[in-house]
């Protein structure tokens, strides 16, 4: 390899002309699983040609050309999701690793939207992944403007690549002048029948540039026909030099000319991603390994266009604790199984067409709409397993308990506590200073929700009130509206010290005060709780009961402390312990002898409430 014009290195295969048309399908070559590693172009032997490019640079590009010097010392990564649906938990996990790395090492980390998929990209989708990312708190240096992180401090933009299109039209041209890339006029059921072939051979099908190729006579043909174009990939093994797999090396047998753009116009992912990393200065690709067999062919891409090669570090699958994948269809195969087992649900439950519905029901490839699956969960009262941000943000998780576990997700510190324990609780800052690729593992993870909710609910009660009820109430106004109509701030500030000591999660917040939320006339009193506490005694705590009724109406102001000197005075007088009477007024207000303390239950209940609850009560049970 020589130094070309421009400071480029540019490898092209030159091959034998064939004079003729265009071929109308590549040649196609078929090989088992396991190929024998030699090269293959139609029996002829490939000559590897040095081509001298002088690029004539836009303003653009010597701005590029100039950042991407300075890259060399700064390191730059790069999350680049693409917005058909809600963030996956595992690419939070990978957008938090390449903020971590950015952080720790004084680096950029920039957030792109990789939306060439017209069909399935959605604006929405984009701006709930945005939206995800904020509350996490991870927030991005370079990339789409939202919650005050992102811009284009650098001129690296736009992020989005369906805005890039010119960009990428620069490098086709590039690719189409060495050669390195051609048009491809075979149908999408001419490409079928040719899977289909090298199926019924039990092989793996390749997609190769046929011998005859004439390159010209296809360029003008591309004018007036549609077509893809592919990239020729060059006949050589790839090499991988893995931060955290090591040395990966991928034969040429197994690496077909893959289509680079489509009929449409946009580039695939695969030619995108390429462009964009060498536009932005990415040094460091960190990504899931189900990204690894993408990446030969992006690095053959690399090499043939004379870009850098950046790092690249393949983080391990997140996989359920039964060692399945953790995927977005865990979600669907759940209310499947319910639906069948409840026999009885309509496409009206389902809130789709009867054909939607039918479709649904007998192609497990097609799924409902998050919000029709959750519709169906709750109908059927099934809890749907969180698999995307969106989820746990609806269970009530705390973005800091989310960050912190899934940190540990593949990678840990690696230091011990002074008693000897390894550290896994750890804020940002700790993250930021100790992430290294040295430090994540190779296997894949097992997402334990035990353990994350232990991480929530140790962050829950170790939370001052006001910023619980902070917390409680940012939750309630995205998923629980009535709650907040139901209950002022004071309410709540006075409900959270007892509310904390038992909700897990937010959306658990709702239990240990469901009474509040009771119709008076509908409360079940539990047998065992009235045994006990109500008929039990001398006097009986009904009778005592009786006796304090009166005494309610004169409680004045009706606030915890209140509540509590009006029990203790009461008590004091009738020579009691305060519990003789306390049980017999939880049971009342709840049904039950479990409540947060007595004072602010009923202060939370208010006066008319509790004396309704004693009345029905008394009502009920003095036979």
């Amino acid at each position: 390899m020589v130094e070309a014009a421009g400071g480029q290195h540019v490898l092209c295969m030159a091959r034998p002309v064939q004079r003729g048309p265009a071929c109308d399908a590549g040649a196609h070559q078929s090989t088992p699983p396991r190929p024998a590693r030699k090269a293959h172009l139609s029996g002829t032997k490939p000559v590897y040609m040095i081509f001298a490019i002088a690029p004539t640079l836009s303003k653009r590009d010597k701005h590029n050309a100039n950042h991407l010097s300075s890259a060399m010392t700064t390191p730059i990564t790069r999350f680049a999701p693409s917005p058909t649906g809600h963030l996956h938990i595992g690419g939070a996990r990978t957008a938090l690793f390449c903020a971590a790395y950015a952080r720790g090492q004084s680096g950029r980390f920039v957030l792109r939207i990789e939306d060439t998929d017209q069909k399935r990209s959605s604006e929405a989708a984009a701006a709930g992944i945005l939206d995800d990312l904020a509350w996490l708190g991870i927030c991005w240096d370079d990339g789409p403007e939202a919650q005050g992180c992102g811009g284009d401090d650098r001129n690296v933009g736009p992020y989005y690549q369906s805005k890039r299109r010119d960009i990428y039209d620069r490098y086709f041209d590039r690719l189409i002048q060495l050669g390195l890339a051609y048009p491809a006029f075979d149908t999408p059921e001419e490409l079928g029948e040719m899977r289909k072939a090298a199926e019924k051979e039990k092989k793996t099908f390749i997609y190769r540039q046929c011998a005859d190729y004439d390159h010209a006579s296809a360029l003008e043909r591309a004018n007036s026909e549609e077509h893809v174009l592919r990239f020729k990939m060059p006949a050589e093994a790839v090499t991988v030099d893995d931060e955290v797999l090591g040395k990966v090396v991928f034969p040429y047998e197994e690496l077909d000319d893959l289509v680079i753009r489509k009929r449409d116009g946009f580039p695939t992912y695969h030619f995108a991603v390429v462009v964009d990393d060498h536009e932005m200065g990415v040094t460091h690709v960190v990504r899931g390994q189900e990204h690894l067999n993408n990446t030969p062919r992006h690095v053959a891409m690399m090499k043939a266009l004379g870009i850098e090669r950046p790092s690249f570090a393949h983080l391990p699958l997140i996989f359920n604790p039964d060692g399945s994948k953790m995927s977005k269809r865990d979600k669907d195969k759940t209310v499947r199984a319910a639906v069948k087992a409840a026999g009885n649900i309509s496409e009206t439950d389902a809130g789709v067409t009867a054909g939607e519905f039918a479709r649904w029901q007998k192609d497990k490839t097609v799924q409902l709409p998050q919000q029709n699956l959750i519709g169906l969960a709750d109908k059927l009262d099934v809890v749907l397993p969180e698999i995307d941000v969106e989820d746990f943000r609806r269970s009530g998780y705390l973005p800091e308990a989310i960050v912190n576990y899934i940190a540990l997700l593949g990678w840990n510190p690696g230091e011990r506590d002074s008693e000897g324990n390894e550290i896994e609780r750890f804020d940002r800052p700790y993250l930021n200073e100790k992430f290294a690729f040295d430090r994540v593992g190779k296997k894949a993870s097992k997402f334990d929700r035990e353990k994350l909710r232990a991480f929530n609910f140790d962050l829950i009660k170790a939370m001052g009130p006001g910023d619980f009820v902070d917390a409680w109430r940012t939750w309630c106004e995205r998923y629980d509206t009535g709650l907040l109509e139901t209950l002022d701030r004071e309410t709540m500030l006075m409900l959270a010290p007892a509310v904390q000591q038992r909700a897990v999660t937010l959306s658990e917040a709702r239990v240990p005060i469901g009474f509040l939320f009771a119709d008076t006339d509908s409360i079940e009193y539990d047998e065992k709780a009235v045994a006990k506490h109500v008929n039990k005694g001398e006097p009986s705590g009904l009778e005592l009961l009786k006796s304090f009724a009166p005494e309610i109406a004169g409680i004045d102001p009706f606030t915890p402390d209140g509540i509590e000197a009006s029990l203790a005075s009461f008590c004091e007088s009738s020579n009691i312990k305060l519990g003789k009477l306390a049980q017999p007024i939880r049971v009342a207000m709840t049904g039950s002898a479990v409540s947060p303390p007595l004072g602010v239950t009923l202060a939370a209940l208010g006066k008319d409430t509790v004396q309704a609850r004693v009345t029905r009560l008394l009502t009920t049970l003095d036979t």
